[in-house]
């Protein structure tokens, strides 16, 4: 069924009990009076995202008991709800678009088992209305804006299973009762504004199984309590303010444990110390993240956990050396110990590793050696690894992710790299390899992000980048490369940064190149080159990404690394497990964006041997953020078409030769934060308002005919217009002198030419007269016309 049609539906029996259009994509509205069929006990729209509706408003009872509307698009309020609906026992209104607050009328709900209303626009404070609700398994209100403190008559709910609060502005301290409930078995509290300590629970509800409390503000130390509740399998108190110290022994008990994250808590601490660790320590615990902690130890006592997978303990202060007979045992497929202060690790005992994350320490001599070949992603950088790549990374042939930036590592790049079919990030940048870039990228068609900056390469651009199809970023800056501009990248439909700043790169760009090259280009940095000619104004023409980028783009904000990694079991998310880092020069220094916004955008063509006009076509990119042309010699105006670049926050074209005046267009730029004008060689008045008014000096020094403000070079005062006295004769006046004027400079050319004759030939007499007696005339005639003028102006007054 593609559309609703009221008078099919109408047209049911009225003996109907059941009706089930689950998911049979309904669209349009949906008829109230389908609620009112008089025998009808269940009603099932979910899944049907497009079909709109509300409940029914009018006093006309339902014999309803099962109501699914989850994933519709019903809306509306929420306080006809039990005057219409008395003998629901589940109600299911999930991800809808209901809004208001929840009507204290709920509370005639007494039969209810089932109560969803999560995922809507429900806002105020959940009411204290549930003291009879005495049938009530599962409630879920998570993911609103409801406030307040948490409802004391829940406390009442001896049969509630399921208790989903999360992702609220819910105030108060946790409720310790809720601990005590005695059907629980899943809380969910997380992402709200709780606060702490939990008080002690004497007898606490052992059939819990889940507790979620991360990012609240929960403070003082985990309840004792908590590790009595021996059916536990997942806990979650991250992103709080817990203290204290975890031991081995606490952690004993808790045997059906499978999930602990208490990442986020920077006074809460993870001791070796205890007497419980024998070979069944927590046998089914799978993952342990303790990131952002205190640990100063490696937890040795973990090798026990003889099912631990994950372990994250990075952002801690472990410091020295792991031995090998500390981590002996675990068979580990995550290990992450980034950020801490470690000097050495052995890995070759780990044989099934797929992720190992081991940035940001203090690691020396050569890169790790890993028995597995498994391996999916493999940080190692930021240390002071020196040394070459093993050629046994060649064998990771699942590797997706290598990251061994920011080390000493030196030697050629291996060939043998090629052979690593399913990379998508190859980072090296900030070492000392030299050498050619080897041709790897013939089966690399795969790869998204290639990072060689900061290395000591020479050679020319291997031509099989050409083949990397899904290459959105290559940043080779701050070589030796040698090589013309790479116009044929311009088929990559999914390059979106090319960084060549820094190298040798030299002659002029191709300036016709055709209209599909560089689809998607959004960041080019071609400085501190020997590129010459034009400016290539068609390829300014074709930059479609740096113009018009959609609203919902600056909205929604993404960045270019998102991406999604399936390993050997679970799919990982690792939006943030890695940041492309590229350098850009704003305020003449190069500063490191982490990430990179999609809707960043910047050409930066600093530093070569550019001669001629900017290019017109520049003034059509009007999503540009940053453009920098400074250090080449570049001439001719400034157009005022870059007044249209809307978006601008950094102009740069200093140090060019660029002449003519500052134009006015230029103080549209509303966003535009950096200037820099100097060392041209502009005239004129500098324009003032809006962001003109903030620049210093700086942004125009060298620039010898320019004055004004924020210049100590004064502009030249305009002449005082006419006396207002002679208002009425101005047009007269003007006309009049004039022709005085012209005569006077008619006669001052004749009187110089006149007077050269006569210094060589001797006085022509009969040409003397002749201008003597013009020049009595027109004087005569001036004198007479102004005398009338002033003779007239009292009677016009009088």
């Amino acid at each position: 069924m593609s559309l609703v049609v009221p008078s099919s539906l109408l047209n049911l029996t009225s003996s109907l009990e059941y009706l089930s259009l689950q998911d049979c994509n309904l669209r349009g509205n949906f008829p109230n009076q389908v609620f009112h069929l008089p025998s009808l006990q269940l009603l099932d729209l979910s899944a049907n995202h497009d079909l709109r509706g509300n409940l029914p408003e009018s006093n006309q009872s339902s014999t309803l008991e099962y109501l699914y509307l989850t994933y519709t698009n019903f809306s509306g309020e929420l306080s006809h709800l039990v005057r219409n609906l008395k003998l629901l026992k589940e109600l299911y209104l999930e991800s809808c678009q209901f809004y208001g607050s929840i009507p204290r009328s709920l509370a005639n709900l007494t039969d209810i088992t089932h109560l969803d209303f999560s995922s809507n626009h429900l806002r105020g404070q959940i009411p204290d209305v549930f003291g009879k609700m005495h049938k009530l398994t599962d409630f879920s209100f998570f993911d609103n804006t409801f406030d307040g403190e948490i409802p004391t008559s829940m406390f009442n709910l001896t049969h509630l299973t399921y208790l989903k609060l999360s992702s609220n502005k819910l105030l108060g301290r946790v409720p310790s009762r809720l601990f005590s409930l005695p059907s629980l078995s899943w809380l969910e509290l997380q992402n709200n504004c709780l606060t702490g300590p939990i008080d002690h629970v004497d007898m606490p509800n052992l059939f819990l199984q889940g507790v979620y409390l991360s990012n609240n503000e929960i403070s003082g130390s985990i309840p004792s309590f908590f590790f009595d509740l021996v059916n536990l399998t997942e806990v979650s108190l991250s992103s709080n303010n817990l203290t204290g110290t975890i031991t081995p022994d606490m952690l004993s008990k808790l045997v059906d444990l499978e999930d602990l994250d208490v990442s986020n808590n920077s006074l809460l601490s993870l001791s070796n110390n205890g007497t419980a660790l024998n070979y069944s320590f927590l046998p089914n615990l799978r993952s342990l993240k303790f990131s952002s902690c205190n640990i100063r130890k490696f937890p040795s006592f973990l090798r026990k956990a003889k099912s631990l997978r994950v372990l994250d303990i990075s952002k801690n202060k472990i410091s020295g050396q792991i031995h090998k007979w500390e981590i002996e045992g675990m068979s580990l497929g995550t290990l992450n110990l980034s950020y801490n202060f470690l000097t050495g690790i052995d890995l070759f005992g780990f044989g099934y590793l797929e992720v190992v994350d081991l940035r940001s320490n203090l690691l020396q001599g050569s890169l790790p050696i890993l028995s597995t070949t498994w391996v999916n992603l493999l940080f190692i950088s930021g240390n002071n690894l020196t040394g070459e790549i093993p050629s046994s990374y060649c064998n990771f042939t699942s590797l997706l992710l290598l990251v061994l930036a920011n080390n000493r590592l030196g030697g050629k790049i291996p060939e043998c790299l090629g052979k690593l079919s399913n990379l998508n990030i190859l980072d090296l940048r900030m070492n000392k390899f030299h050498g050619r870039i080897p041709n790897l990228f013939v089966n690399i068609s795969s790869l998204s992000t290639l990072s060689l900056n900061g290395n000591q390469l020479e050679g020319i651009l291997p031509r099989s980048l050409v083949n990397c199809s899904y290459l959105e970023i290559l940043d080779v800056g701050n070589n030796n490369l040698n090589d013309t501009f790479p116009h044929w990248l311009g088929v990559l439909p999914s390059l979106k940064v090319l960084i060549l700043r820094s190298n040798r790169f030299h002659g002029a760009i191709n300036n016709s190149m055709p209209a599909f090259y560089f689809p998607q280009l959004r960041i080019i940095d071609i400085a501190q080159n020997d590129f010459m000619g034009l400016l290539p104004s068609n390829y300014f023409k074709i930059l479609k990404s740096m113009r018009d980028v959609a609203p919902t783009d600056k909205v929604n904000l993404e960045y270019i690394d998102k991406f999604e990694v399936c390993g050997r079991g679970d799919c990982m998310f690792l939006i943030d497990s890695y940041k492309n880092y590229v350098k850009v020069v704003m305020k003449g220094s190069e500063r490191e964006l982490v990430r990179i916004l999609k809707i960043f955008t910047t050409i930066d063509f600093s530093s070569n041997q550019f001669h001629g006009p900017i290019p017109d076509e520049l003034g059509e990119l009007n999503s540009l953020l940053l453009l920098n042309l400074s250090h080449n010699s570049l001439n001719g105006q400034i157009l005022s078409s870059l007044g249209k670049l809307a978006e601008l926050e950094s102009l740069d074209l200093s140090s060019n030769k660029l002449e003519g005046k500052i134009p006015e267009q230029l103080t549209k730029l509303t966003f535009l934060s950096v200037l820099n004008l100097s060392h041209n060689e502009l005239v004129g008045h500098i324009p003032e308002g809006k962001q003109f008014n903030t620049f210093s000096n700086d942004s125009y020094i060298g620039n010898s005919g320019l004055c004004g403000f924020p210049l100590t070079k004064k502009c030249e005062e305009p002449r005082p217009p006419p006396s207002q006295f002679d208002e009425e004769d101005d047009s007269a006046a003007v006309f009049e002198w004039k022709f005085a004027l012209a005569g006077y400079g008619c006669g001052l050319v004749l009187g110089l030419s006149l007077g050269y004759i006569a210094c060589t030939i001797g006085k022509p007499w009969w040409v003397v007269k002749k201008v003597e007696k013009y020049q009595q005339k027109l004087v005569g005639r001036f004198n007479r016309s102004h005398r009338q003028r002033k003779t007239q102006k009292p009677n016009q007054r009088s």
